[in-house]
């Protein structure tokens, strides 16, 4: 995979001191997101939280996941190595605070309609 990846990755800049390993990297961004850690916990061996971070958002930022994305969904498109069928489960999915009968901020309650009395006679 790291075939297809690397070409994608941008070059070192031309001014100033060259990248930590983008594949060091990816594995730091990686590890972060598959443990749910905060990146103060990044070991040491994935070098440093605020490299792996920053790059995170530079990345975000120029393209780069989208070309990524991209490249990894053709390969595996042309492959037939994929698979488009996706589920939602309903206990991660949450309304709004106003749609489900909260109180507005600012507005007072709606007054409700008055109530009125049927004319029939009462059930016994």
């Amino acid at each position: 995979m790291w075939d297809r990846i690397e070409p994608l990755m941008p070059a070192d800049p031309v001014r100033g001191r060259r990248w930590a390993d983008h594949r060091r990297t990816l594995e730091a961004i990686a590890w972060k997101y598959r443990t749910n850690s905060p990146w103060r916990d990044l070991p040491d061996e994935l070098g440093s939280f605020q490299t792996a971070h920053k790059r995170l958002i530079r990345w975000a930022v120029d393209g780069t996941w989208e070309m990524i994305l991209a490249a990894v969904l053709a390969a595996a498109d042309a492959d037939d190595d994929i698979d488009w069928t996706v589920s939602v489960d309903s206990t991660v999915v949450r309304a709004h605070q106003h749609a489900a009968g909260a109180l507005k901020r600012g507005r007072p309650p709606a007054a409700s309609p008055p109530i009125t009395r049927s004319d029939a006679p009462a059930a016994g």
